[in-house]
């Protein structure tokens, strides 16, 4: 006898997540177990805020999408979770520690985006434009077509960085295949 298999929350439309993984875009009364906060008060340094907004092929503001940020700041590993629809406007925040370099790679972040009308998340990388140097020679930046890297490098502006995610249309973003 074979064991039935279902579906995983990766093969499901969302919202599937909203209750569990960011209640406060709901209006659940009680908090995720993770948010946008990825430092604590003894972090000092390179804390930066990453800000943005996830758009649809029509240009419009998403707001039921989760992203999650992974990184590796050099030192340890960080994760933060943040829900499109928690403030006005639809945007996501986190603050974070700038990643450092490692093994010679530009400094990014690993963003993974779950939203409706997805049935697999999607994947792509922050990198950030005040470190040219090394995004100069970061291999895998430079696989990326010249004209389209511009969608992974957040700009810095007033104190923060901005980085805007595009599902479709003329500015896509570009995603990773894993």
């Amino acid at each position: 006898m074979s064991a039935k298999k279902l579906q995983t929350p990766s093969q499901t439309i969302g919202p599937y997540f909203a209750y569990g993984l960011t209640p406060g875009q709901y209006g659940y009364n009680f908090p995720g177990i993770v948010d946008g906060m990825m430092v604590d008060k003894n972090d000092e340094g390179n804390v930066v805020q990453i800000i943005g907004t996830v758009y649809d092929a029509e240009g419009k503001s998403v707001d039921d999408a989760m992203l999650e940020l992974w990184q590796n700041d050099g030192e340890r590993r960080l994760f933060g979770r943040y829900g499109t629809g928690t403030d006005e406007g639809n945007k996501f925040s986190f603050t974070t520690v700038k990643p450092k370099s490692v093994d010679g790679q530009a400094p990014f972040i690993n963003v993974i985006i779950f939203m409706r009308g997805q049935l697999l998340h999607s994947y792509t990388r922050i990198y950030f434009e005040d470190e040219e140097t090394l995004n100069a020679t970061d291999e895998t930046l430079n696989s990326i077509p010249e004209d389209r890297r511009k969608t992974i490098i957040a700009k810095k502006e007033d104190g923060r960085y901005v980085f805007d995610i595009y599902m479709q249309g003329n500015h896509e973003t570009v995603f990773f295949q894993l």
